[in-house]
């Protein structure tokens, strides 16, 4: 019997037939013997022809299994030795002990036994990778990509030749479609007062300069308003306008420049997204962000929510009309009427310009019948805030209005309304719960826009070209009603506010800032008040000439300042060392570090507009504006972060980009 048929699941069913036949034949003896014979024999007949019939399958069923085994074995050697993989065995010392023909034809040698892999695939990254466990690299030999796959425990490596995929995967990304927005950014203020044949000889210029343009990167730009094109290209061409800084941008205004109408662009870029819709989308937010920063710059968002920038390199030209501050002044108007109280809330360690634009919303609420609240932390006041503070104490209702964290985190309601005023950047707020459990926001700035924003603001008025945002502030009072006078304090904070950022009136500064001034001045500002709350101690100036003492060129009019002093410094002498040290011959951009906290060391970043200062301080988490910017590091020595500062110097200066 075969041995198959020795399994129980066999047996049974054969044992089952057999007595069957056995009982129907002994019936059939029991009837008539005869029939009972005829049915024996036939029994038996089929019995022996079953079996013979099995037994001519098992051997068909061996002779095809052995024959299967051998074209397995074969098939098994030559896959091992013709298919286009390669298989490498070696040792603990990373010795080669035997490779197939495919691996010596992807090496180029005549035999691999015996030789170090170092040596026969000179890869820095194969070794170490080797060291680790399993896993999978990409190496390149000898012009050809390799997928290697590591099988540690039997010391093998498989190498899969992907050059055809890499090169069609590259094909695939150097073709995903880019969308572009470009806007002139000043279109309107430099036309304004043309007449038709220049304005025409204008939009023929520019349109013929961004066609040149478009024709050399092969790039399709179609002009979809008098101020705005769209340009629809590749990942490979915006990798070559990369390359290139968009150096269109400078192309324009300086071009422009010569014919005495100063036009700058900005231009979005929307990339990495398959959908056009979303492109689109992602276009014109990286626009809305590089006009937020002033302008004259190109910003592309990527997909991993990163932002890379290029150019920036002039100040935000003045807006030469007010009707947009008209317009944000009504519409701050309503949301306080709408509202059931107004918090204010700057930065952590408050400037003057913070603390004064303050005063001034709070002011604004208070022409509404609202009452308004300052977010204030007391441990984190510069000196010029603290003597402020003093003169506010003498007013107890308006010191009142001053409240910790801590309260304004009670007081919000759903009818709350928050006013943040001198950054944008939630990160920078005294108190970040604040904004987390404010439903209606208004963000009111001075500052080039960054990538980190206040989410989900009803209200936002950002003008990077306004000297500070006591200045906005300032001309939004003029418009609200006039049944609550502006008081001498507030006027002489606003005031202030605009001293200190502009350095006196000294950088930027437009005429916009004198009518502000002038403004604050006709309510009663108190210049000596002024003048004495910007007052310095001798201490502090023994201690900005200590800081700047080791003083050095990094480059050509770029001077660094930093060393160890004692105690540590406040943002504000820090900020004052750079300006000292900016007002020194020779040097057009400084920088100057120095220790905040134990933990903590601080950059302040001044410039006269040939270096940006902002990208640079943005590369090290911080921001500011072209010419006046700042950051903070934390848990890292003095001797690191001047080395980051001299990359981020140097990536700037050599053309490079932020993200």
């Amino acid at each position: 019997m075969p041995s198959y048929l020795k399994k129980q699941a066999i047996r049974y069913p054969i044992y089952a037939l057999v007595s069957t036949g056995v009982i129907i034949i002994g019936i059939l003896a029991y009837y008539n013997w005869i029939f009972a014979l005829l049915a024996s024999l036939l029994f038996v007949t089929i019995i022996f022809l079953i079996l013979l019939i099995v037994n001519a399958v098992r051997k068909e069923t061996e002779v095809y299994i052995s024959t299967l085994s051998y074209r397995l074995k074969r098939v098994g050697e030559e896959a091992l030795l013709e298919m286009p993989i390669g298989i490498l065995l070696f040792n603990d010392e990373f010795i080669i002990e035997w490779a197939n023909p495919f691996m010596a034809d992807c090496l180029q040698e005549d035999s691999l036994v015996g030789k170090p892999i170092e040596e026969v695939a000179d890869v820095d990254s194969l070794v170490p990778f080797l060291r680790k466990q399993e896993g999978e690299i990409t190496l390149t030999l000898h012009d050809r990509k390799y997928r290697v796959v590591h099988k540690p425990d039997e010391r093998l490596l498989y190498f899969f030749d992907v050059t055809e995929q890499i090169e069609i995967e590259k094909l695939y990304e150097d073709e995903q479609t880019v969308i572009g927005i470009i806007f002139l950014d000043n279109y309107d203020d430099v036309t304004q007062g043309m007449d038709d044949q220049r304005k025409s000889g204008l939009n023929s210029f520019v349109t013929s300069l961004l066609n040149n343009w478009a024709k050399e990167y092969g790039v399709f730009l179609k002009r979809v308003s008098s101020d705005r094109f769209i340009a629809v290209m590749n990942e490979n061409i915006l990798v070559k306008l990369e390359k290139t800084k968009f150096s269109i941008l400078d192309d324009v205004r300086e071009t422009t420049a010569k014919q005495n109408v100063p036009l700058t662009l900005s231009i979005g870029i929307g990339s990495g997204f398959p959908s056009l819709p979303d492109l689109g989308v992602v276009a014109q937010s990286s626009l809305d962000l590089a006009l937020g920063r002033g302008g004259d710059q190109a910003a592309i968002k990527l997909p991993n929510g990163k932002v890379k920038f290029y150019g920036g390199k002039t100040n935000p030209m003045e807006k030469r009309t007010r009707v947009r501050a008209r317009v944000i002044s009504h519409a701050l108007r309503d949301l306080i009427i709408d509202s059931d109280k107004v918090i204010i809330m700057g930065h952590r360690f408050p400037d003057m310009d913070a603390i004064g634009s303050s005063l001034g919303v709070l002011k604004i609420a208070q022409m509404n019948d609202r009452d308004g609240y300052i977010i204030l932390d007391r441990d984190e006041l510069d000196s010029s805030v603290k003597r402020l503070l003093c003169e506010i104490k003498q007013k107890p209702e308006l010191d009142a209005m001053f409240i910790s964290p801590e309260n304004g985190v009670e007081l919000i309601t759903e009818k709350t309304l928050l006013v943040v005023v001198d950054t944008h950047k939630p990160s920078l707020v005294i108190d970040d719960r604040i904004i987390s459990r404010t439903e209606k926001i208004v963000v009111i700035d001075h500052h080039r826009r960054g990538e980190e924003f206040i989410d989900n603001s009803l209200l936002v008025y950002m003008e990077p070209y306004a000297s500070s945002t006591a200045e906005l502030v300032t001309e939004l009072i003029e418009y609200q009603p006039s049944r609550v006078k502006l008081g001498m304090l507030e006027s002489t904070a606003l005031l202030a506010g605009i001293i200190v950022d502009t350095k006196y009136f000294t950088f930027r500064t437009g005429s916009r800032t004198f009518d502000a001034a002038s403004f604050l001045r006709g309510h009663g500002a108190d210049t000596v008040m002024v003048q004495r709350l910007l007052k310095e101690s001798v201490d502090s100036y023994l201690q900005r000439a200590k800081l700047l003492s080791n003083v050095y060129f990094f480059r050509d009019g770029v001077a660094i300042a930093s060393g160890e002093m004692s105690g540590y410094a406040d943002q504000v002498l820090i900020a004052q060392a750079a300006d000292t040290l900016l007002s020194m011959e020779g040097v057009s951009a400084s920088f100057v570090l120095a220790k905040k906290a134990e933990d903590e060391i601080g950059i302040s970043a001044r410039s006269l507009g040939e270096v940006n200062v902002q990208v640079i301080m943005e590369q090290l988490g911080g921001g500011g504006h072209l010419t006046n910017a700042a950051t903070q590091l934390e848990n890292i020595s003095m001797l690191k972060a001047e080395q980051m500062l001299k990359e981020a110097i140097d990536e700037q200066l050599e053309g490079g980009t932020i993200s």
